[in-house]
């Protein structure tokens, strides 16, 4: 028998991001790779219950944040408290994820390089800083996609104008680590619409001339 084919699920939730003593609003992206028994996912933002619903029944391997800005980790504690899943962050990050969260640390690091497999689809973990110290992007080759965090939008990198960031990083690691993917690799962004490798990859020189 042929099992359920893999699958991400999208969902929008809204709350705040706060840093450098400044807050605004935002609408987040959170996904759900797997199937129909076991799913990872990926940044919990804001809204425990909500990610809870649309994970239903099924196994939570775990809990992957692409990054340590608050609003991609703030309800990853209470999803982790009901499900037992493990929270997962790249080390770099960790000085963001403690402004958050000083009495609950993530249980497992994320490392460049390393594979997480769900649903017997590979996610592979790319180390993108810039954005943040340690960003990082999710691979899923058979799936044609990227999950990308704040580290590549539709129309160019994501912020770098705030603590912790950088914009040269952030452009080398774009240039190095996913605009070397296949170009019509689906991005999955951490918040708004989806684009493509091939539809971003043009105006790389533009986003250097930006500066920003």
């Amino acid at each position: 028998m042929t099992p359920p084919p893999v699958r991400v699920d999208h969902l929008v939730t809204s709350g705040t991001f706060s840093l450098d003593g400044g807050t605004w609003e935002v609408d987040n992206n959170v996904w759900l790779i797997g199937d129909d028994h076991e799913v990872y996912v990926i940044d919990a933002a804001h809204d425990a219950d909500a990610i809870a619903d649309a994970i239903g029944d099924r196994r939570l391997l775990g809990i992957i944040c692409t990054h340590g800005h608050d609003d991609h980790i703030d309800a990853a504690p209470a999803l982790a408290e009901r499900t037992g899943a493990p929270i997962l962050l790249h080390p770099e990050d960790e000085v963001l994820w403690r402004m958050r969260h000083p009495d609950r640390a993530p249980d497992k690091p994320l490392a460049d390089g390393d594979v997480l497999t769900v649903a017997g689809t590979e996610l592979r973990v790319l180390h993108t800083p810039g954005h943040s110290p340690g960003a990082v992007c999710l691979h899923a080759p058979a799936l044609t996609t990227v999950f990308s965090g704040d580290t590549l939008f539709q129309g160019g990198p994501g912020a770098t104008g705030r603590s912790y960031s950088s914009f040269p990083t952030i452009v080398e690691s774009i240039r190095e680590r996913l605009l070397t993917l296949p170009p019509e690799t689906l991005v999955r962004t951490g918040h708004g619409d989806s684009t493509a490798i091939g539809d971003e990859a043009p105006h790389l020189d533009e986003w250097i001339a930006r500066g920003h």
